[in-house]
């Protein structure tokens, strides 16, 4: 049975910006220079739609990694998700929220995330604090491009 979490992060920008950025390959890449990610397959640059794919290859935990991700439902500007069709996980669904409360926007990441090895005890104990840290960085990165290009 896959691990789900969510993270909440608020904001002053309008939901459409938010919703935007968070489809931008470009923006994406640019959060996470750390793990020397990079779009490497269908769609590697500017935004992703639905039903369109981009394959990743990164380094997590010092080994390189490479996940293919389709957009599998967009309803602009309130919610997407992506979900791996190629990869290392057993299941990797990675769903995007934005609500619009009181002039604030509120994007709620909802990660189901499936281990390929050790099930539950590698999800808790490592996949879920890892992804919970990355996603997070992944937000304040969005944030701060939103803030600075309004």
């Amino acid at each position: 049975m896959p691990s789900t979490f969510t993270l909440v992060t608020d904001s002053d920008a309008p939901a459409e910006r938010l919703f935007d950025i968070s489809l931008s390959i470009d923006a994406h890449v640019a959060s996470m220079s750390g793990s020397g990610e990079r779009a490497i397959a269908g769609v590697t640059s500017g935004s992703i739609g639905l039903g369109e794919t981009v394959t990743w290859r990164a380094k997590h935990f010092g080994v390189w990694f490479t996940m293919t991700s389709r957009i599998s439902a967009c309803d602009r500007p309130q919610r997407f998700v992506d979900e791996q069709v190629r990869g290392p996980f057993r299941v990797f669904r990675h769903e995007h929220a934005f609500l619009e409360l009181g002039g604030r926007t509120r994007m709620t990441d909802t990660i189901t995330v499936g281990s390929p090895v050790l099930g539950r005890v590698a999800e808790r104990l490592v996949l879920v604090p890892y992804l919970r840290r990355l996603i997070a960085q992944r937000n304040a990165h969005l944030l701060q491009a939103v803030a600075q290009h309004p």
